[in-house]
Formats: structure tokens, sequence, C-alpha cells
């Protein structure tokens, strides 16, 4: 089982930068000039709508929900918090913090996409086969391809699709109502059973078949029109956000973290694309203790061991002889516990988007290749890969380093930090602006959220009815609402 967790890490994290090489190696004279489609075929698609259908199928409201959660969280928890060389939450964690924003959300994630995305475009518009997901791997499967292996991989490719689509639509639904709450103030439908208010069941429910019935109404109308538009109003609202950031937030700080964070991007690119941690034993552990604590190695592992704690935690939650350690020895200990909390840390976070973008990949993948018929290999990488990279970026650098630098000087007093990730966003917002215009903004952020959701949903409806009908891309009224 070490055996296979270890396959399971090296692959996961080789993923990216694989597929990156081979977006690199792919827009090289010899094939980046080849067209996905006829030789004097136009795009399908104007640059302005290409880009907008790009922006809500792979971003979409995974942009909203962490925008502002993803670097804060990243500030508190991070490799080099983890490892004690800079404290959570403070100015020289900002850098770090931004750096594996950038690899979540950056190149890697988008190579995924695009070398699935090509893979089908070019067997679909260069030799007239099916836009499925069998279709790629043709010059693996050869005959089997139309039998039962070909069935599999397409029903694996749905299933990839309904998992992908649904860790999406459940943060974006958990933040639209957190945003209907902020305008409504309508207590059914939050759980506050906890420390921090979230959305209750009551709310998620009725948050769920709101989008549901928007997403019916709107899947019966032709894709190139339901998406076009849609896509469309999601990137016009998105930009009218980004600019009063821009106006009302910390936009100097963003710029300054922008160009910091960037540049150690690229300084640590080499070992953020192939660097694993691999989990820490017992034995390990034991033999890096101090002589003192060597009797209390099992007592102390859990604990020192954990990514998610804090030296400070870690003192106080420790009990009979163990908390008698004199100071110097805990140090030593917690020190020992480092490449476990880096594993953890790793497993916990970075693992998990891969998983979720390896997941999304034949969604996004075919929601690309279907809206980029008419381009050239190198114009779709280019578009695909470093285009929506250096938005994502952007995005993230603007509204989460606003966020960041409200909480500095303790001016938001933990406002944001204490809030939850679905409504740190609101929560950034009200420390920024109020009155009518926040009011203004709150009800656009919603409608926002709204419109991404139903993107997502009628991009997911069409990847999976396209699938399983054989490549079909006209597609009755009855499959499309039960694909919702």
């Amino acid at each position: 089982m070490v055996a296979v967790g270890r396959l399971q890490r090296i692959l996961y994290h080789n993923c990216g930068a694989f597929c990156l090489f081979l977006a690199v190696v792919a827009i090289l004279p010899q094939t980046g000039k080849r067209k996905m489609g006829w030789a004097d075929e136009a795009p399908e698609f104007s640059n302005f709508s290409w880009f907008s259908m790009m922006f809500g199928a792979g971003l979409g409201v995974g942009l909203m929900v962490f925008a502002t959660a993803e670097p804060l969280g990243l500030w508190g928890s991070n490799p080099e918090t983890v490892s004690g060389a800079v404290a959570p939450n403070s100015q020289e964690a900002v850098t770090s913090a931004y750096r594996y924003t950038f690899l979540h959300y950056g190149f890697h994630a988008w190579a995924i996409y695009v070398v699935t995305g090509l893979s089908l475009a070019y067997y679909a518009y260069t030799r007239d086969m099916p836009l499925t997901i069998r279709s790629a791997l043709t010059p693996l499967l050869g005959r089997y391809v139309n039998r039962f292996i070909g069935h599999l991989v397409d029903v694996l490719g749905v299933v990839a699709t309904i998992l992908g689509v649904s860790v999406t639509i459940g943060f974006g639904v958990s933040q639209f109502i957190d945003g209907v709450y902020a305008i409504t103030g309508a207590n059914w439908l939050m759980d506050r059973t906890g420390d921090v208010p979230k959305p209750g069941t009551v709310g998620l429910i009725a948050g769920l078949l709101c989008i549901m019935g928007l997403s019916i109404i709107s899947a019966v109308s032709a894709v190139g029109r339901r998406v076009k538009y849609l896509s469309n109003v999601n990137l016009v609202l998105s930009l009218i956000l980004l600019f009063t950031f821009v106006l009302f937030g910390s936009f100097v700080f963003a710029m300054t973290t922008y160009a910091t964070a960037f540049v150690d991007y690229i300084l640590h690119f080499v070992s953020l694309s192939f660097g694993a941690y691999g989990p820490q034993s017992s034995d390990a552990f034991a033999m890096a203790l101090p002589e003192t604590a060597k009797p209390l190695a099992e007592e102390l592992i859990g604990d020192a061991s954990n990514a998610w704690g804090s030296y400070d935690g870690f003192k106080l939650g420790l009990e009979g002889a163990a908390a008698a350690l004199d100071e110097a020895t805990l140090s030593a200990v917690y020190a020992a516990g480092e490449r476990g909390r880096q594993f953890g840390w790793q497993a916990g976070w970075t693992t998990f988007y891969w998983a979720w973008w390896i997941a999304f990949s034949p969604f996004v993948g075919l929601c690309l290749a279907r809206i980029s018929r008419g381009r050239t290999v190198r114009e779709f990488i280019l578009g695909c890969v470093f285009a929506p990279a250096m938005v994502c970026f952007a995005w993230m650098t603007i509204l989460g380093a606003t966020a960041i630098d409200m909480e500095l000087p303790g001016g938001a007093n933990g406002a944001i930090i204490g809030a939850s990730n679905t409504n740190k966003l609101f929560v950034t917002l009200g420390q920024m602006i109020d009155g009518g215009m926040l009011s203004a903004l709150t009800v656009m952020c919603v409608v926002l959220i709204m419109t991404f959701l139903v993107t997502s949903a009628d991009s997911g409806i069409l990847v999976m009815n396209t699938i399983m009908s054989g490549g079909d891309q006209d597609i009755g009224n009855k499959h499309k609402s039960s694909g919702v």
C-alpha cells in the first residue's frame, strides 16, 4: 500500500509538469501552425466570446469562491509556514502564499486541460471522428475503440465530469446562499450551530433547486447561444468586480505583491513542478528526537506532524510528561515532525487540487475542443494555457491581496480570516466599501455566481450528452433536462 501511495503521489505531482511539457512542444513551428479543422476554416467564435466561454468553463465560480479564500488560506498555511521558516499571517508569508496560489491556479492546471482538449479536437476536426473521450485514445485502442473498452472510457469520462462539476457547484451554491443571506438577512438560510455561520441544509437545497431550475430553462436553447451569451455576461460582470477592487481596494499593494510573487514563482518553477514530500515513519521521527523525548515518541508524533496546527498550538496541546519538557526540547521535537507536516499539507492541499483538475479535465477539455474549431494548435495552447493562467494570477492577486492587506495591520480585526471560505469575498467587500454601493455590488456578485453556476451546469450537460450520444452535438431537450 505504501508503494501504491507513493506511485499515486508521483503521478499526481508530475502530471501537470508533463502536460505543460507537451503543450510547449506542441506550439513549436512544425506542429503549432496546424489548424484544428479544414485549412480555410475560420474560427466558429470571436476571440472575445471564445475567451468568455473558456473563462466560464475552466474558471467560473471557482474564482469567486477562492479569489480571497485561497490566498488567505495559504497565507496562514503553506510549506514555509509549516516548516517554521516564516510566521503564518505575516508580511513575510505573503510571497510564499502566492507562490502556491500560482501553482494551484497557473500553467500546470491549464496544461492538463489543454492536453485533453487538444487530443479531442485533433481527432474530431482533422480525422472526422466523434467528439468523445474515446476518440483521443484511438492510437492506443485501435479497432477496440468502438467496443467495450471504448464504451468504458466514455463512461469514465462522464463519471469524472459529474464528480468535477459537482465539487464546483457545491462550492458555488454555498457562496450563492452566503450572498443571498448578505442581501436579505434571511436566517433560515444559515446554520448557526458552529463558531462561524454557514449555509444550512435547507438553504443549500433551496439554492440548488434554484440553480437547477435556471439550468433547465437555459439548457433547452442551442449551445452556441446559451453558453456564448451567458459567458459574455459573466466576463463583463467579472471585469466590473475586478475594477471595483482596483479603485477601492489595495491596488498598489496588490501590484507589488504580483510582481514579487510572479518572479518568486518563476524562480521556484522547477521545484514546484517536481517536488513531492514522502510520509514520515514513526521510526524516522523517533530517531530525530532529542534523547529526553525519545520515550515519548508515540505520544508526540501526532501533534508534531499536524500540518494544520502551529508551534504554539502544539505546546498547548501537550499533556503529562510531554508538557514538562523544556522549551529547547519542544522546539527540537516540533522540528523533527517537519517532514510529516509537509507531507500532510501537500496531501491535503496540492494533491486535492491535482485530483480535482484531473477529474475536471474531460469536462473542460471537451468544452475547449468544442469552442475552438478553426483555430491553430499554437493559438489554442497560448489562448488556453498562458492567457487564462495570467488572468488567474491577476484576479487572485488583486482580490486576495486586498483582503490580506486589510488583515495585515489588523484593520479587519480577523473578520475576513475568521469567515467561512465561501463568505470571505462578501466580508472583504464589507470591509472595503459600504452603503448603497456595497448593496449593489453584493447583488451583482450574487447574479455573477448564479450565472457562473448555470454556465457550469450547461457546459456539464453539453459534455455528458455529447459523450453519451457518441459525439452528436444536436441533443434533444428531453436529454438536456435530464442532464441537470
